[in-house]
């Protein structure tokens, strides 16, 4: 019996990609710097699997995702002229990772949820990361989870597992949710029920991956209301 919905937060929750290009329109336009928007945000999200990797190794102690996203900014900086930026600023645009959109039925959807579940964050991101997001994008967290709570990051199994147990709960009590076939085949791996939820614009109009699930998932929605629809939630 499900108990709990443990949600995937960057790309399934919020737009990052909306909200990266947001704020560094506005770094642009202080700055009168002339550089693609678009490209900047990709760039600078394809730096996150990587620098995470380090740590799932073990080639790196554990830290923050708020030192990776400082770490990744500085090391695509000039590509795009940001070394001009002052201190203030720079920090300004490393917490636009706090200030990210939701999805247009994320709030509402997560309400309608959480009437029947513990409904909880299961990101990578920071805990001061996904509370001030939650507070910006007004996203109704039972709890926080993820990364900095259960010391690793997914899809590494005690990512999964840790979680599950910091609720006390079994695996099979958790659904994971989540855009990204990747993870949830992590969190099936360890025993969690799964959704797969298609957010077909994170990465623009020209997005190539997650379009469909890779294999048999418990659910496959379109948004969150279709997942509370299905699993029998309160309109």
């Amino acid at each position: 019996m499900i108990k709990a919905l443990l949600f995937d937060v960057f790309g399934t929750v919020v737009d990052w990609r909306k909200g990266i290009i947001r704020d560094a329109k506005i770094i642009a336009q202080k700055y009168k710097l002339n550089f693609s928007l678009e490209k900047f945000a990709d760039q600078w999200r394809a730096e996150y699997q990587p620098s995470m990797a380090k740590i799932r190794s073990r080639e790196r102690s554990f830290v923050k995702l708020d030192v990776l996203h400082e770490e990744n900014l500085e090391k695509i900086s000039k590509d795009f002229s940001l070394e001009k930026i002052n201190e203030i600023d720079k920090l300004w645009l490393v917490k636009s990772w706090h200030r990210l959109p939701a999805w247009p039925d994320s709030p509402s959807g997560l309400l309608r949820l959480k009437s029947k579940f513990i409904i909880g964050a299961q990101s990578n991101g920071n805990i001061s990361l996904i509370t001030n997001m939650a507070k910006f994008s007004k996203l109704p967290w039972d709890v926080i989870l993820g990364a900095e709570v259960v010391g690793h990051y997914k899809p590494e199994p005690d990512a999964y597992k840790k979680a599950c147990e910091k609720l006390d709960l079994s695996v099979d009590e958790c659904l994971m949710v989540a855009a990204h076939n990747d993870d949830l085949k992590g969190a099936k791996e360890q025993g969690l029920k799964t959704a797969f939820v298609l957010r077909s614009n994170e990465h623009g109009s020209n997005q190539l991956s997650d379009l469909k699930p890779s294999q048999e998932w418990d659910f496959v929605v379109n948004n969150f209301h279709e997942l509370a629809d299905k699993l029998n939630c309160e309109k």
